[in-house]
């Protein structure tokens, strides 16, 4: 009796504090779902913000034909019309017919595999057109962020958002240029490659829309993927070249042809551009075009030397960013806004310090240094944007402590 007896006088004790748990864990429940809403809404409000400052930027009054996106317009446009879309008598007058003023003339010099953009581009007007293309540019460095952020295994501090504050990504979105495409290229590959090699393939044709600055990078690509026998990697790059490929060709079989001058003239141009490949051109004192290359040769020797070394324990995630950085400082010929395709290798010495406790004032000091040229206009032909590339690599080296002491990002790559 005695232990029925207390066992009636705890049950109603015992009930309501179950009754206070559970009403405890739906108040924890609810706050937590109502947080993470808030968070959600502020981060489309942000992006919807960017997206409505950068659109009124590019496609304001005056300002849509003196960005670069006119070049990938007016190609497009001519393309449409199966005229030669690098042929400067013909893109000239359709620019100073939208407010061109400059005196010479601006060219789309990307490979014609690039073309497909421009067209989507080419069949609006001019103002819809740099909408558009501004969405398109900003939806590409927010999947890219997004998809590093999941390499990483998407921590909770939320430094990934450093990445829309990296002078290259905000140079990007001003000037309109499609370097994101490239980056976008490149964070798919390194996203997809064990999981989805086909997809990973498919990355490739946009991380090749400018060869150039990726030269070591794609070295190290091809032998890794005859090496490691990644034949889906090479059908889906296949694949994908064939597509791109295809609907310029529709518009103008000669297209190939119709290149060519661009590409010789791109070299002779690169004698203007601030790059480190051009400082060596001009102290070795010759104008032969094969000097802009020297770095890159380099630049590949060292990059075969280091997937020789790795080569048994190569991993993208973990050797790809110092591979990504040195390629862009031999690149022959890049603008400042190229530089955006390092931002994998910034976001993993940014975590490498955070796992370690190290300060991010370096970084701090040397993203606004070159966030200010941006700021106030100093145009990229400038020699003030000739240290940079420097910058990015010598930071990751100190934030990583050495080459052999890089970040290892997570290897649990999501497949969606």
């Amino acid at each position: 009796m005695m232990r029925d007896s207390q066992v009636e006088v705890t049950t109603p004790a015992t009930t309501s504090a179950d009754e206070h748990a559970t009403s405890a864990a739906n108040t924890r429940s609810f706050a937590e779902i109502l947080k993470r809403a808030l968070r959600v809404l502020f981060a489309l409000a942000m992006i919807a913000v960017t997206f409505a400052i950068l659109t009124l930027s590019l496609t304001s009054t005056g300002t849509t034909a003196h960005k670069d996106f006119i070049a990938i317009w007016a190609a497009g446009r001519l393309l449409i019309r199966h005229v030669n879309p690098y042929d400067a008598a013909a893109v000239f007058p359709l620019e100073k017919s939208e407010g061109y003023s400059e005196t010479q003339v601006l060219l789309m010099r990307n490979p014609p595999y690039a073309l497909w953009l421009s067209i989507l581009a080419g069949l609006l007007s001019p103002v819809k057109a740099a909408a558009f293309w501004i969405l398109l540019i900003v939806a590409s460095i927010v999947a890219s962020i997004r998809m590093l952020w999941n390499i990483h295994g998407r921590p909770p501090d939320r430094l990934h958002l450093l990445g829309y504050l990296f002078a290259p990504t905000f140079a990007c979105t001003v000037f309109g240029q499609i370097s994101s495409f490239v980056l976008l290229g490149v964070v798919g590959f390194l996203y997809w490659h064990r999981s989805r090699p086909f997809l990973a393939g498919l990355c490739i044709v946009l991380l090749a829309f400018k060869p150039q600055v990726l030269l070591p990078f794609g070295l190290v690509l091809l032998v890794w993927i005859v090496l490691r026998r990644q034949y889906w990697v090479l059908l889906g790059a296949i694949f994908g070249m064939a597509m791109a490929m295809a609907v310029p060709l529709w518009f103008r079989p000669s297209i190939w042809s119709d290149y060519l001058p661009i590409f010789h003239g791109a070299v002779a141009d690169s004698v203007i551009i601030p790059t480190i490949s051009t400082l060596v051109r001009i102290g070795i004192g010759g104008h032969a075009q094969w000097v802009q290359f020297v770095p890159a040769i380099l630049g590949g020797i060292w990059a075969i030397g280091y997937f020789a070394r790795q080569k048994t324990q190569w991993d993208w995630n973990r050797h790809g960013p110092l591979l990504l950085l040195v390629s862009v400082f031999v690149a022959p010929y890049s603008w400042f806004p190229d530089e955006i395709v390092v931002l994998p290798a910034m976001l993993a010495a940014v975590y490498c310090c955070a796992e370690h406790d190290r300060s991010l004032l370096g970084f701090a000091i040397l993203d606004v240094a070159a966030l200010l040229l941006v700021f106030f206009a100093v145009r990229v032909q400038s020699g003030a944007y000739i240290w940079t590339t420097t910058a990015w690599l010598g930071w990751y080296l100190f934030a990583t402590g050495s080459i052999r002491d890089q970040h290892v990002l997570s290897s649990g790559v999501a497949t969606s």
